[in-house]
This record gives structure tokens, sequence and C-alpha cells, in this order.
């Protein structure tokens, strides 16, 4: 069956039309997802501002140190001059903490001279929210006006010589999780690329092991690597990330310092050691010995960052 010279017209005619209105579809959905990647740190920083405007609201007080406080050391707050407590639920946008022995609370009052707001509990990456949303509370507390942050955590020893019931100051670290400055950059908050030579202070650190010292506190130095979690690590895994120097594993803290770095915050860190990695002799890690072991812990820890915050006092 022949076919008409016209008819063939007609049909490359609306092959070409449908190509057309195709490309013309694919340039304005491609075009769409760069409005909305270029809306996305607008929309983020919103969210900070949000929330920080909520916290100032409720308070008189205005940070200038931020502490974190790691699972089972709630009981730091006792005895501060506490002025007021907000819980993360109240706070419009904000991630609420999930996991037993993390209260949930922002504590805002006075410690050593300072106005300090403390995190009583955090929200970790396992618990299924996105980075941007772990390291939300850290870009809060500096858009309030924290310019220095204290981190501490539960973690388990990767060296021998760090036994459960001692403290490492953080020395550096190692990240297993993604990125929380991956995406388009909040230039409201720093630079796109964050050099993070001497991630924590070295001259809070020399103060630490200064103070410990004289306390005789027992202040071990080392590299902490953070991973996703929940599980506890394999043997295997412990051989492998000691092999890489850590001395130290957990499942906060790098990118809340990454976080910090990014927006030109001073940073201090300070692990109490609770358990032995796997493989490395012990008993087998649980989440009720991690926080039976912090809580013992946190007075002594509560000590050293009270004397810290004085010193600096004392030189401001």
């Amino acid at each position: 069956m022949s076919v008409s010279h016209d008819r063939i017209i007609a049909i490359v005619a609306l092959i070409v039309a449908i190509s057309s209105l195709a490309v013309a579809v694919t340039v304005t959905v491609q075009s769409n997802n760069d409005n909305n990647n270029y809306n996305e740190p607008t929309n983020e920083y919103n969210r900070i501002t949000s929330c920080a405007d909520y916290i100032r609201g409720k308070t008189t007080i205005q940070p200038q140190i931020a502490i974190v406080l790691g699972s089972g050391l709630s009981t730091f707050v006792t005895g501060i001059d506490v002025e007021t407590t907000i819980p993360y639920s109240d706070i419009p946008g904000f991630p609420v903490s999930t996991v037993a022995g993390h209260n949930g609370n922002f504590v805002l009052g006075r410690m050593s001279g300072f106005d300090v707001i403390i995190m009583q509990g955090r929200v970790h990456y396992y618990e299924g929210y996105s980075t941007q949303d772990v390291v939300l509370p850290i870009r809060v507390m500096h858009e309030l006006g924290a310019n220095m942050l204290i981190l501490t955590n539960a973690a388990g020893s990767l060296n021998y010589d760090f036994e459960p019931g001692e403290f490492m100051l953080l020395t550096d670290h190692i990240s297993m999780v993604s990125s929380p400055l991956i995406g388009p950059n909040i230039s409201e908050l720093g630079d796109r690329f964050t050099p993070m030579n001497d991630a924590y202070d070295p001259a809070l650190r020399e103060k630490v092991k200064s103070i410990a010292a004289e306390m005789g506190i027992e202040m071990n130095e080392g590299v902490y690597i953070q991973v996703t979690g929940p599980q506890y690590e394999t043997p295997t895994e412990i051989d492998m990330y000691r092999s890489w120097g850590a001395d130290a594993v957990g499942m906060s803290t790098a990118i809340e310092t990454i976080t910090a770095k990014h927006m030109g915050m001073q940073v201090c860190g300070i692990s109490c050691i609770t358990n032995m990695g796997a493989g490395m002799g012990g008993s087998v890690p649980s989440h009720e010995e991690v926080q039976e072991m912090t809580a013992k812990m946190a007075w002594e820890l509560k000590n050293i960052v009270y004397e810290l915050l004085n010193r600096l006092n004392l030189e401001s």
C-alpha cells in the first residue's frame, strides 16, 4: 500500500511536534529543580533563624558558649544557675531526641560568669534524621550568639591504654557519616570549602589537659571516629578503625564539629570512655552500660568544664 507524500509530511511534522514538547517539558522540570536547589539554602537558613527566634522569645540569656551533653550526662546541669529549660518538642521545626539518656531539652543559664546554652541530649543520624536535622541545633546555638562549642560524648575505646571510666580529649576525628555541608552552601553561615586543620582548638585542649592533671583525672588524647550506628561495631570493624589510627568510636560529634568549623566556632571535644571495642576484651557493649558509666563520670566532667570556663572568664 502506498502512502501519499502529504501524509508522510504530516507524520514527520507530528513527530517533530512531539519531540519539541518532550524537550520543553524536560527543560521546565530541570528549571524547576534548579530553582528548588537555589532556594534550598535560604529555606534552611530561615528554619535556623526561626528556631533561634522562638528560643529568644523564651529567655533573656544571650549564649556565649554552647555545650552538648552525650548519653547519660543529663545530670551535668544539676547545680547550674538555670534560667530557662525549653523542650525540643516545643520548638517548631526542631528535631526531637528519641533515645534513652537524651532528655531533649535546651537549658539556658549562667555558668562561671558566662551565658551558656546546654543541649541536654542530642539527636543522631541513626534515629532516621538527615544530617541537616542532626546539626540544626549547632547552627541554632551559633545563631543565638555562641562562638564556642564544647562537645561531649560516650565512646568505646579502640586503644588498649584507654580504659572505661577515663576521658579522652579529641585531637582529631574521622567521619563515616555524610558531611552536613553537602549540597548548596548556606553562605550566611560560612564559606563553601571549610578547612579542618585543628578542628579541635589547640588552646582549649591545653587548658583541659592542665585542669585534668591538677584534679588528678585521667585525660587521654586521641582520634575519634564517628560511625552511623545504631548497631555496635563488629570485631573486624574495630580492627580496621584501629589500623586507621582511631582511638575511640561513637555515633555523634564529628559532623557537629564540621558544622561548627564551617561557622568559625572554637570547638573542644571530650569523650567519656564507657567500654572496650568489640573483640578487645570486656563485656558485650550495651546502651545500659554506657548510661551507667557516663552517669558516674558526669560529676568529674562538670568540674573540668566549670574550671575551663573559670579560666576563660579570667582571660576575658
